[in-house]
């Protein structure tokens, strides 16, 4: 068995992480897209709607994927 100051059991070295996460930024950028959408298309409900529907389809998806990937790490 192989012991805890083994060199060879050791993880590859990381690089520190020089900037932000932009997957936690995602948000800033489609809830206020969404008012905008309903606020300027007003006189065409049918686009409006169809954006709107696509954006929100885009944002929950984009929550889903961090909840699975958060939960992935936790996993392992």
């Amino acid at each position: 068995m192989a012991s805890p100051s083994d060199p060879l059991n050791r993880d590859p070295v990381r690089k520190p992480n020089k900037g932000p996460p932009f997957k936690f930024l995602v948000p800033l950028i489609y809830a206020p897209v969404l008012p905008l959408i309903r606020l300027s298309l007003r006189h065409r409900p049918v686009l409006r709607d169809r954006l709107f529907t696509a954006v929100l389809a885009g944002a929950f998806a984009h929550g889903f994927y961090l909840v699975t990937d958060i939960y992935d790490i936790e996993s392992k």
